[in-house]
């Protein structure tokens, strides 16, 4: 359905079309946010043993994740990059792809600090303890090339109990299958600048706002997240053994209307009209935003984002 701004510049429009935009997902494992839980995961780990539950242990199981995860990227010459605080990490990514062409499977590690749950374990007179807080630990960002979402990141604690988000780009998944749809089109960032079947691309974009799309998420997570992120923490036989498993739950998507301008000069004299600072500062979850490019075939898009901490929207 048409809204009030495609309406009053509906002349000037060459097509519009909606899509899913930015998708993050957190994934966790239930059983491990439960002081018994992680106790009875650690016993299937350790043969039935919690002998060796301890600070001391975990610390070794992150000092382990960290050493696999160089020594993997240095035997496949995948570059390993530590962020410094403050330092937008998708920048750095895109910074990459732009100088290198890179192959399906994973291309470039992030690792930064930050915060994330984990257990404290104490033991006396006989007894153990475990007690849920939070500190500031690694995180490795695992930047890969999907042959269906194009680049997707996973960000994962390499701390017990591994949480972690996958974040994807609803456009990114557009332009790969347009491609395999034989479309011709030219994008920047999350701009299709040009485009040579506007209704064609819309419905492609559509496709994710069908049912499907909750398998098609969950067929990308399963996809990468075990043999390409946990493998690092634990390999594959120790997660079947424990039964480790993650649940996804969504925890931000922003959706987007994209209005499609036949002439640059047209649409960049709509713009400065409608926002007077070319540069706006950004905006908080559940405001409108604006992006524009200045090609002779151009795109506006309009975003809303929606985001929460909440667990109860499961894929």
């Amino acid at each position: 359905m048409a809204d009030e701004l495609t309406e009053r510049y509906r002349d000037l429009l060459q097509g519009s079309y909606d899509c899913v935009d930015r998708i993050v997902l957190n994934a966790y494992n239930t059983l491990f946010y439960s002081a018994g839980g992680f106790r009875q995961w650690w016993r299937s780990l350790m043969d039935g043993s919690d002998e060796h539950l301890d600070n001391a242990h975990l610390m070794r199981m992150a000092g382990r994740f960290s050493r696999r995860v160089r020594g993997f990227a240095k035997a496949h010459n995948i570059p390993v990059i530590d962020c410094r605080r403050g330092e937008r990490k998708h920048d750095v990514a895109e910074e990459f792809l732009a100088t290198h062409t890179v192959k399906r499977g994973l291309f470039l590690v992030l690792v930064a600090r930050a915060i994330a749950p984990v257990w404290d374990v104490r033991r006396s007179r006989g007894s153990l303890f475990l007690t849920k807080k939070t500190a500031f630990v690694n995180h490795y960002s695992f930047h890969i090339w999907d042959p269906e979402w194009g680049h997707i990141t996973i960000k994962m604690a390499g701390h017990p109990p591994f949480g972690a988000q996958v974040m994807l780009n609803g456009h990114e998944y557009v332009a790969c299958r347009a491609t395999k749809a034989g479309l011709n089109f030219s994008k920047e960032g999350n701009c299709f600048t040009q485009i040579t079947d506007a209704a064609r691309l819309a419905s492609t974009a559509d496709t994710l706002a069908d049912k499907r799309t909750i398998e098609r998420l969950n067929q990308v997570c399963e996809r990468w997240i075990y043999s390409t992120c946990l493998c690092f923490a634990l390999g594959i036989e120790e997660q079947e053994r424990t039964g480790f498993h993650y649940a996804y739950s969504i925890y931000q998507v922003e959706y987007s209307r994209n209005l499609l301008f036949a002439r640059g000069s047209q649409m960049e004299q709509v713009f400065q009209r409608m926002v007077p600072d070319p540069q706006p500062t950004g905006c908080t979850p559940g405001e409108n935003s604006l992006r524009h490019d200045t090609s002779p075939q151009v795109a506006l898009e309009t975003s809303t984002a929606v985001g929460g901490r909440a667990r109860d929207t499961c894929v």
